[in-house]
């Protein structure tokens, strides 16, 4: 089957959607990859093999009308609760059921499927009350589901469900209604920033491609993703990788590029399935290629996997991985957008960015600019992850405060513990606390206080975090990730990671933190590339905000927390201490000693602080401090 000119397109939109309507109830089952490893495709099995021993229709394809009266099971994207999966959701009751195992199937297609009941011991429960519909748990309720909004709501791997419930009539708007500057003064007027990270506006960076009078240039998305903790892109490409692929096409039209190119990290296998899945469904019903809906645009996209180097997230280094080379950043300018990919005009955006593109054409800028503050309009996906009630993929307006994150949607602090700080932006990013929870959450705010938004991450932290080790965390983790390039990078990284390492072991001195300070101002100002530029922003944060524990480590030896090995003291209490004498015949180093029946003693200078002892002691009597 092939649409070949929009009259066509509009024919299968109307027909997929007949067959999607005749469907008595639709079941999707989250194929994300976290709630796949909790064994999501067994209970998808499971719900076909069961449905069909009921003598039900179980539609999967909406190849034909076989499909009326059947029951529509799918496989769906992230729904975003992930520490809740495997979880799915029953149309049009709106049904949703979090921690399905395989031995529930029975029980769901009986009551919910075949029946209308509800499997209560499966739905979600807060304070004494029961919330049936995904759209009432607090953790949605809060929400602005935008880019995410389709996944899990409609059938990752299909494009005729994505067709059907409107995929494709932006790419269509903007190739016949509009023309390419039209396109372009949308996505300006709009203020769509980039999601990647740094927040630069996307119409400006469309323009200065179109503007180049080269007759190749290309568009590249940036799939690479290499913040810990972070899958905001990964679940896009995941759960509706069409709205991705339809805003690359869109910016190829409008850029004048003919070819485009996504740069995905290999340790995202499924993300490249469905991405490969979903390119391969756009060329076989002929909405890549050539002559595209009769419109005269030829456009292609390929996908080339990274081996997971966290600087390839940086324009340069990405496009030379693309080339076969290694990824290292070069010297600008010239910019990406003169001199990008084989040394052609490039326009770059991230996952994010792009799935952004085909709702604001459709909507309007005007519309869009309604969502968030004016000079960072929209919403940003973020994974919210730590020492957090509520983990996982969310999305929210611009400007929404931090408080609002992390209680009305991550539903506080887990164990009732005090926040104390929150990691954003990953490596790049700074730490905010206490005092920044009114702070709303956008770019030209967040640079303010030293902080960025980043690609999305959201590391929540409670008051038994010690924020020495998570500036040497993330430098251990930037330091690793350098390419060596430029001596600011690599040595100027490398200097700071052995003044922490000095630090949490108890050997620093005052004048580290001076040190510190200096390396960290030196390597901002002079490293290459944004990776270097940001990488001491953990650390800057961390000394501007939680010095008293710097200087704790320091001076007092000290770990407030016990997070930092070399800082802990184990002792006994001689209240407690009974004399057994177990603690100093399981001491790997013979650093206890005493008389049996009389309390036993640590010495502190042989302590190893190994734990063996109080793992042993049936008195609770050896404690550490």
């Amino acid at each position: 089957m092939k649409i070949t000119d929009r009259k066509h397109l509009d024919q299968y939109r109307k027909e997929f959607l007949a067959h999607i309507d005749t469907q008595k109830k639709k079941v999707y089952v989250c194929g994300g990859t976290g709630c796949v490893a909790g064994g999501s495709m067994e209970i998808y099995d499971e719900l076909k093999k069961l449905i069909e021993e009921n003598g039900l229709n179980c539609d999967i394809s909406l190849d034909s009308d076989a499909c009326e009266g059947s029951i529509g099971l799918k496989k769906s994207g992230c729904h975003g609760f992930c520490e809740m999966g495997p979880v799915l959701r029953i149309e049009p009751s709106k049904l949703f059921y979090l921690k399905v195992k395989k031995e529930d199937c029975q029980e769901i297609v009986e009551k919910s499927i075949v029946d209308d009941d509800i499997v209560e011991r499966l739905i979600y429960s807060r304070d004494g009350i029961q919330y049936p519909e995904q759209e009432e748990i607090p953790f949605y309720k809060h929400q602005t589901r935008l880019v995410l909004e389709d996944c899990g709501q409609i059938d990752a791997q299909s494009i005729k469900e994505y067709i059907a419930y409107g995929g494709y009539t932006s790419l269509e708007k903007s190739m016949f209604d509009m023309t390419k500057d039209e396109v372009i003064n949308v996505i300006t007027d709009s203020n769509l920033r980039g999601r990647g990270g740094a927040g630069f506006p996307a119409g400006r960076k469309w323009s200065q491609v179109k503007a180049q009078k080269s007759p190749v240039k290309y568009v590249v998305c940036n799939g690479d993703e290499g913040d810990p903790g972070a899958f905001m892109d990964r679940s896009i490409m995941e759960g509706d990788p069409h709205k991705m692929l339809e805003g690359m096409m869109i910016a190829g039209y409008a850029s004048g590029a003919t070819e485009g190119y996504i740069y995905v990290r290999a340790e995202y296998p499924l993300a490249v399935e469905r991405l490969t899945n979903a390119i391969n469904q756009a060329r076989d019903i002929g909405l890549l290629g050539e002559n595209i809906l009769g419109s005269g645009f030829d456009f292609d996209i390929h996908i080339v996997k990274g081996a997971g180097a966290f600087v390839c997230g940086e324009g340069s280094a990405l496009t030379t991985s693309i080339e076969g080379n290694r990824g290292m950043p070069r010297v600008k300018p010239p910019r990406t957008v003169e001199h990008g990919l084989y040394g052609k005009p490039t326009l770059l955006n991230n996952v994010e960015t792009f799935a952004n593109v085909p709702i604001i054409i459709d909507k309007g800028a005007d519309w869009y600019k309604t969502i968030g503050p004016e000079r960072s309009p929209g919403t940003k996906a973020f994974a919210l992850t730590g020492n957090i009630v509520n983990t996982g993929l969310i999305e929210v307006p611009m400007g929404t405060t931090l408080r609002q994150v992390i209680y009305d949607i991550g539903g506080g602090i887990r164990g009732g513990k005090k926040f104390k700080a929150v990691q954003i932006g990953g490596p790049s990013g700074g730490c905010l606390t206490e005092e920044h929870l009114e702070l709303p959450l956008d770019f030209d705010s967040l640079k303010k206080v030293g902080a960025m938004i980043g690609s999305g991450g959201l590391v929540v932290m409670d008051e038994d975090t010690c924020m020495v080790e998570v500036a040497r965390f993330f430098m251990n983790f930037t330091q690793n990730e350098s390419c060596g390039k430029c001596v600011p990078c690599r040595e100027g990284t490398r200097r700071m990671l052995d003044i922490l390492e000095k630090i949490v072991a108890g050997n620093g001195e005052l004048s580290d933190l001076e040190t510190l300070e200096q390396l960290a101002d030196t390597v901002t100002a002079t490293a290459l590339c944004g990776l270097g530029k940001t990488a001491a922003n953990p650390v800057k944060s961390t000394i501007k905000y939680f010095r008293d524990e710097y200087i704790e480590h320091i001076v007092e030896k000290k770990c407030r927390t016990g997070n930092c090995q070399a800082l802990k003291t184990i002792y006994i209490d001689k209240g407690l201490c009974k004399g057994c004498s177990l603690c100093s015949r399981v001491c790997p180093v013979n650093a206890i000693s005493g008389k049996v029946k009389e309390p036993f003693e640590i010495d502190p200078a042989t302590c190893i602080k190994c734990g063996a002892c109080i793992e042993k002691c049936k008195f609770n009597a050896i404690k550490e401090g």
